[in-house]
């Protein structure tokens, strides 16, 4: 078959952020836009023309579709071999595995993470570079530069491949091979956990509820929970992936996991409760009438991960977003190691896992995940709460009493305002920028600042600098809140407010979040006056 090259049109000015390009699925499924982007990605990481690409994503609508026309563009533009997960199907977390497995050059991962699927919901799409992470900051550049000039792109004029038949075939001169999603990273979780014990658990009769939000875990958690390590059949609910997640919203909180946390706080609960998200990177805990919030789980599984073979010799460093509790900072110190502090996305991650000098990594908007991959992964923090639980023999409830009586309780929460005016966003930024200079030694609504910056980062492994990276904070008393715009969503602009106190008293771990944290909820409405600039309320969610 011949090789086409189509004249085409500048893409539109919006730079893939640290998740790829993120837009409402009509607009990936516009004439030659998703063609657009794939041609500036290959031109963005200097060609494919002999490279191995691993190919795969969430499942969501138009997922299979997409692969095709990346499959097809592959051949044109000269690649060697594309690895794809049967079906399209493909994790994060396993993407980011076969590419190390298989010493791949990169990967194109389609998906939304937590985003809504669906005809009129959400698509998106992703380059992660040769170790498994997602694009450094000079790569994504690269793309976005040449998406503003580019004018063609190739692509082989070819019928569609059955993306369900495992094996090998030729593609225009180009080898595709279909893999099973699953078997190479179950085979990774066995190496770095005790199954004997978790199935001994199980057999014990230790009941787990784990809601895959009928997303991409689901395959994922249904082959190892349940066939590897005995689970009960049914302890996985939604496991099969659909185009639109079944309706609902794939992003594993007490909100949209609702029906887990009604499980969880009922009666005759589960032992154990989790839940992952639409590409299966996050993850909620749940324990019987015992949220987790993402930040204690990362710190409590930075204390423990010694139980689990894959990290019986300790932990070298513990690596956190700038916005996520510094509960995991508490543990670094009694352990004597490093603890890095970066700003939000994966990627800055990626250098000190590839350097050696942090093993834990985790973020408070659920991701979680070490070395074993370059991407967070929820079912492997999953599977460390499993195996901590088998060792210990302990519940969920009494980790966690355990956890804060040696470290203290960091009260937690974080409040979003989702899809609120891009410009009163960006206007309540500013307002807050303005005042950093004389913040300090003021009084917010009770509380006295003692200082007040915007987030910068400088990379110890490879001098990189990040800034802008949120504004923050702190209190005299300890306490903390953080402002933060994400770029995780398709419309309008979400504005992520951070609170956090540290509590000491044990006789005051059980005090409702929200109450504990009143205080700082009440300094941070007074100081960026969010309700007069952003219309709202109240936040649309709170975890």
């Amino acid at each position: 078959m011949p090789f086409l090259t189509h004249p085409t049109t500048p893409f539109d000015d919006q730079k893939p952020g640290t998740s790829g390009l993120r837009k409402k699925t009509p607009v990936f499924m516009q004439p030659r836009y998703l063609e657009n982007y794939v041609q500036a990605t290959f031109d963005g990481i200097g060609g494919v023309a002999g490279k191995v690409l691993i190919v795969g994503g969430d499942g969501r609508f138009f997922n299979d579709t997409a692969i095709q026309v990346i499959l097809r563009m592959a051949a044109a533009n000269g690649a060697a071999r594309c690895i794809v997960g049967q079906g399209g199907i493909l994790s994060t977390p396993a993407a980011s595995n076969l590419i190390r497995k298989r010493g791949a050059d990169g990967g194109l991962i389609l998906s939304a993470s937590h985003n809504p699927g669906g005809p009129n919901a959400d698509f998106g799409l992703k380059f992660n570079g040769a170790n498994g992470g997602p694009a450094s900051e000079a790569v994504t550049s690269k793309i976005h530069a040449r998406s503003l000039e580019i004018d063609s792109y190739k692509i082989a004029d070819s019928a569609d491949l059955d993306l369900s038949q495992l094996g090998e075939s030729d593609l225009d001169g180009m080898a595709v091979e279909i893999v099973d999603p699953v078997t190479d990273y179950a085979t990774l979780m066995e190496a770095l956990f005790d199954f004997d014990a978790i199935r001994a658990l199980f057999a014990g009769g230790f009941r787990v509820s784990f809601d895959a939000m009928h997303a991409v875990t689901g395959p994922y958690a249904r082959e190892i929970l349940e066939r590897r390590l005995g689970a009960p059949e049914g302890s996985v609910q939604n496991g099969v992936p659909l185009p639109d997640f079944g309706g609902g919203h794939p992003d594993p909180n007490p909100i949209w996991a609702k029906d887990l946390m009604a499980r969880m706080y009922g009666d005759d609960t589960p032992d154990f409760g989790a839940a992952s998200d639409g590409d299966g990177d996050r993850n909620m805990i749940v324990g019987p009438n015992c949220y987790v919030s993402p930040s204690d789980s990362l710190a409590l599984l930075a204390d423990l991960a010694h139980l689990a073979p894959g990290y019986k010799d300790g932990i070298a460093g513990i690596a956190r977003s700038m916005p996520t509790s510094a509960a995991a900072d508490l543990v670094a110190k009694a352990k004597g190691v490093e603890v890095f502090v970066t700003p939000t996305g994966w990627k800055f991650f990626g250098t000190l896992l590839d350097a050696g000098r942090a093993t834990i990594c985790g973020e408070e908007s659920a991701g979680t995940g070490s070395n074993h991959v370059r991407e967070k992964d929820g079912l492997w923090a999953v599977l460390l709460w499993l195996n901590i639980l088998a060792a210990t023999g302990k519940s969920v409830p009494a980790l966690m009493q355990d956890h804060w009586a040696k470290y203290g309780r960091n009260y937690y929460s974080r409040h979003d305002y989702e899809a609120i005016d891009s410009d009163a966003a960006h206007g309540l930024m500013d307002h807050l920028r303005g005042q950093l200079d004389g913040l300090a030694g003021q009084e917010l609504a009770g509380l006295q600042v003692a200082s007040a910056d915007e987030f910068a980062y400088d990379d110890p492994v490879d001098g990189s600098r990040a800034t802008a990276q949120g504004i923050r904070i702190h209190f005299a008393d300890g306490g903390r809140v953080v402002f933060r715009l994400s770029g995780t969503g398709t419309q309008g602009a979400t504005l992520r407010v951070y609170l956090e106190r540290l509590e000491t008293d044990p006789a005051r771990f059980d005090q409702d979040v929200q109450q504990a944290l009143a205080p700082v909820i009440a300094a941070a409405q007074e100081v960026a006056q969010i309700a007069q600039r952003s219309g709202r309320d109240a936040p649309d969610v709170i975890t």
